[in-house]
């Protein structure tokens, strides 16, 4: 059961009780600060515990005076010079207390420490890179079955892989032979030049060979020459890999966002990390 995407006015928010929440996913200045009220509506007549909100900084303190806190920070998000602000509001206590605070700052602590470690980007022998098309959405969503026993979006579906390729995502893929065996994706914001790093998945009997890190290095080649000016990623808070493969990719933390999304029948915490291009 997938959340679903639709609009207030003119802007986009996804919701429902998979993840227990609304996620206002971009903000129309048109509809601000009217917004706000409907989304309390909204929370309540569904019963949901958290509305997740990206905020531009011009309508950050509407927010704030209306109960949401700010979670996490990247400057220069729109057009690379307008701040956005995460922010949360919480409609039970229990959504926003997470009992693996201390665990959450180890692997934290671990993913600085590598920042300036050495990586290498270059693929084992007898793999190969390509940026994949509507051919692949099939093997892709296999791939993704694989990999993921849950996720926010219906990703299993090479319907929604096609549909959304016709949008603004890439995806990018390793391949052995003429099966793929690792994937991400690039969810671009062409008008406000930013793009979400996404969607890393690697087949089980292929992890190890580092493919997310020679992947990532691949989507900000392709974005630097769409003139994408800043990437970032909303990654899983508890797990090491991806968090010390943004930090030694020069991504820089940004904030953590409470039990904020289903991840196999849990809430889990993201951390949100940036990277300037």
């Amino acid at each position: 059961m997938n959340d679903i995407i639709t609009t207030i006015g003119n802007s986009i928010l996804q919701h429902g009780k998979y993840n227990d929440r609304i996620y206002l996913m971009k903000l129309s200045k048109y509809d601000c600060p009217n917004i706000i009220d409907k989304l309390d509506k909204l929370a309540l007549v569904e019963g949901y515990s958290k509305i997740f909100a990206k905020v531009p900084a011009s309508a950050k303190n509407e927010f704030t005076e209306n109960g949401y806190l700010i979670e996490a920070y990247i400057p220069q998000f729109y057009k690379g010079y307008e701040d956005v602000y995460f922010m949360g509001k919480y409609f039970t206590e229990s959504r926003m207390l997470d009992d693996r605070l201390e665990e959450i700052n180890e692997i934290l602590g671990v993913a600085r420490s590598k920042a300036k470690d050495k990586i290498k980007l270059e693929l084992p022998a007898g793999f190969s890179y390509k940026i994949c098309d509507k051919s692949n959405v099939f093997q892709m969503a296999e791939v993704y079955k694989q990999v993921f026993e849950t996720y926010p979006f219906p990703i299993y579906d090479p319907q929604y892989i096609m549909k959304i390729m016709d949008k603004d995502f890439i995806f990018f893929g390793v391949w052995k032979n003429n099966m793929i065996v690792a994937l991400s994706s690039s969810e671009m914001d062409a008008y406000s030049q930013n793009v979400e790093m996404t969607d890393f998945a690697t087949l089980p009997d292929y992890r190890g060979n580092r493919f997310a890190v020679y992947l990532l290095n691949k989507m900000e080649n392709e974005m630097q020459k769409r003139n994408v000016k800043l990437a970032y990623t909303i990654a899983r808070t508890v797990s090491y890999s991806i968090n010390i493969i943004f930090a030694s990719m020069g991504y820089k933390y940004s904030g953590t966002l409470l039990k904020n999304t289903n991840i196999s029948g849990n809430f889990e915490s993201m951390n949100v990390w940036h990277k300037f291009l």
